[in-house]
């Protein structure tokens, strides 16, 4: 399949289904994440740029583990990642998150469907803004959930402490990586934010 119609076949699939080479290129992913990535997707697809590149992070894995999924359609790749979550959402900062919230000075993780915005240069360097598309993260821009570098999401901190730091709800990534999410994740695409099990 070439490139041009494996795009054709993710923009016109329906959302019950997975769209042609789409499982093997999440096969490291939860396919119950998956799903509602791509309900999530098609739900909101007239706020999408692009959907080549769609994002998706499983907050029911350990901080310590990779969790951040880029998954690109053109390509058929898949990059794992590490990310924090935030503060409010592991209070005993035991390294898994433990509940969402979308309320304003929670330093929670707020899950659902996000839109990426522009990129900018902020307090912790090169960052891009995010939209809450969903009845679960609308604050999100009202509370500056972001996605940026922080010290203490780098992988030194699993070999320190057994887990990454936290962040005020933000998507925050070691800063060897910011990078790569910030060019492969660009403006206008969906990141989705869920958990593959309950841990609360």
């Amino acid at each position: 399949m070439t490139r041009r119609a494996l795009l054709g076949a993710l923009l016109s699939a329906p959302a019950a289904a997975a769209p042609p080479g789409l499982a093997s290129i999440a096969a490291g992913v939860d396919p119950r994440l998956v799903q509602r990535a791509l309900d999530a997707l098609f739900r909101h697809h007239a706020a999408l740029w692009s959907r080549d590149v769609i994002a998706i992070a499983d907050f029911g894995l350990p901080s310590a583990a990779p969790r951040f999924f880029l998954m690109d359609i053109l390509r058929g790749t898949t990059t794992a990642l590490l990310v924090a979550h935030g503060k409010g959402s592991d209070p005993d900062h035991g390294g898994m998150l433990r509940s969402f919230s979308d309320a304003v000075g929670s330093a929670a993780t707020s899950e659902g469907a996000y839109l990426t915005g522009e990129a900018y240069d902020g307090v912790h360097g090169p960052s891009r803004r995010l939209v809450g598309l969903d009845p679960t993260n609308t604050h999100a821009e009202e509370r500056a959930i972001v996605i940026h570098s922080a010290w203490y999401a780098n992988p030194d901190m699993i070999a320190r402490q057994g887990k990454l730091g936290r962040s005020d709800g933000c998507f925050a990534f070691g800063e060897q990586d910011i990078a790569t999410v910030l060019a492969r994740l660009g403006k206008g695409r969906l990141l989705y934010a869920g958990r593959s099990k309950r841990n609360d």
